[in-house]
């Protein structure tokens, strides 16, 4: 795998993965703030969720990695 298909993999990943994370430990204000979308979260722990995401993306990129290299799976 090139650094480039690489990087493009992770990309890909780190975005899908953070979409799955996103919902979790949502809770909405049940008076939001005037001005304020009723559905907004009050908390969305945006920082601890990209670093979940990271982690996540290098876990599932180490085992494409590994299954390419090792040629478990044949693309051709």
């Amino acid at each position: 795998m090139t650094l480039v298909f690489g990087s493009m993999v992770f990309f890909v990943i780190w975005w899908t993965v953070l979409f799955i994370v996103l919902p979790f430990g949502v809770h909405i204000d049940n008076k939001p703030q005037k001005g304020l979308a009723a559905s907004a979260p009050t908390n969305p722990n945006l920082k601890k969720k990209f670093i979940a995401t990271t982690i996540l993306t290098v876990v599932i990129w180490s085992v494409i990695q590994l299954v390419m290299i090792n040629h478990w799976v044949s693309f051709s």
